[in-house]
């Protein structure tokens, strides 16, 4: 398996980064919780945001937004406040 590196200060590959994201990490703060990447020198971070927007199991951004924001019903509480 050839392995691609993204964050060379922890030896992160992009596999590991998918698999992160596969499980529910879905930015680059989740992706560092997770293991690191991003939190030394920082300069990952653009490859993770590229992975994490390209299929890497989560939805983009906008999508997510909408997908939020169409299916929030505010409970009666709110709606009386």
């Amino acid at each position: 398996m050839n392995r691609v590196y993204v964050c060379s200060c922890f030896g992160i590959t992009e596999e590991q980064v998918k698999q992160h994201a596969d499980s529910g990490r879905c930015t680059p703060r989740q992706i560092a919780s997770a293991c690191k990447a991003g939190t030394d020198c920082g300069s990952c971070v653009r490859r993770i945001q590229a992975l994490l927007g390209r299929g890497a199991g989560c939805a983009p951004r906008a999508e997510t937004a909408t997908t939020v924001a169409q299916t929030f019903v505010p409970d009666e509480a709110a709606r009386a406040a």
